[in-house]
């Protein structure tokens, strides 16, 4: 369903319910739905090892690990960027290195010199890259705890800035491109940021978009973080589907140039310890091919 008034009925609760056990019969149920539906995973012998591991999963239900469950606060954004800001460059995330395959590529292509927003810059992966190439870049992140770190790392290289995706602190046409990377699905509504967006690009400005795919969303990709106190909180994660990026990037005046839906390629340690220890095979077949990443290359009209 696409986004009406302003809100998009498909975020996270405000609480999640997860248990160990359950995750594992999830990642077995879609490797069996895989395999009914005719993917190449190994037949009779494929799809019989699942069930034998389901009955294993099933017999040791209610006793440790898979008895361990746990309901997870939504955090909002301050909290929970605060909390992930020490550990996001160094924590495993194999989503990265998927959406930068096809962001900078086109990053790549911006001459030198061009004067580049990385909004929601974070700690600075994007924002570094384009200095590096030559480029006169503005960060902004709502966190100051993931400025601190960009600082650290751009060292002056960029103008790092305090702001909301919703009120850039920027002006009209202030810039010749933008890259807004893995953060809109932290929002219910796209229409507000990409406006933004369109406010402070140029006539003829590019802007790249990436945001984790809705469908890893359910593979174990909705972002949580730990505080100081080892208590753990999941951060939203709205399910926007193509239609309504395309549906909200033309609504505020962009012209389309391309999207990509890059897939899961070989990932170590699919699923996490416990699946790798419980279903390793169910979990491989589970990411398999799975869209991990979507990317969108956006332009204002040259006229407008």
């Amino acid at each position: 369903m696409g986004e009406r008034g302003g809100h998009h009925d498909q975020a996270m609760s405000t609480t999640t319910y997860q248990r160990a056990a359950a995750w594992l019969l999830g990642l077995e149920g879609l490797a069996l739905l895989r395999s009914h539906a005719g993917d190449d995973l190994g037949g009779k012998k494929f799809v019989d090892a699942r069930l034998d591991e389901i009955r294993r999963i099933v017999d040791a239900i209610d006793t440790p690990p898979l008895a361990a469950d746990a309901v997870l606060p939504e955090l909002d954004l301050h909290t929970g960027y605060k909390d992930w800001a020490s550990t996001y460059d160094s924590g495993w995330n194999p989503l990265l290195a998927v959406e930068e395959s096809v962001v900078h590529p086109i990053l790549s292509t911006w001459p030198k010199g061009t004067h580049v927003l990385d909004a929601a810059c974070g700690t600075g992966r994007h924002a570094a890259m384009l200095a590096k190439q030559g480029n006169k870049v503005i960060g902004v992140d709502l966190s100051k705890a993931m400025l601190d770190v960009a600082r650290a790392k751009l060292k002056k290289k960029a103008d790092l800035r305090l702001g909301d995706l919703h009120r850039l602190p920027l002006e009209v046409s202030e810039v010749d491109a933008a890259v807004c990377s893995l953060a809109l699905t932290y929002l219910t509504d796209l229409r507000p940021p990409l406006a933004e967006l369109r406010r402070v690009l140029r006539p003829g400005g590019q802007l790249v978009l990436s945001d984790i795919h809705w469908v890893s969303l359910y593979l174990g990709g909705v972002s949580h973080a730990q505080d100081e106190h080892g208590n753990w909180g999941a951060m939203p994660a709205t399910r926007f589907l193509p239609s309504d990026y395309v549906n909200a990037a033309v609504a505020v005046g962009f012209e389309i140039l391309g999207c990509w839906e890059p897939r899961w390629g070989v990932v170590d340690g699919e699923g996490g310890p416990l699946a790798q220890q419980w279903c390793a095979p169910a979990a491989a077949a589970a990411y398999r091919d799975t869209p991990a990443a979507i990317v969108w290359h956006l332009r204002v009209p040259a006229g407008s």
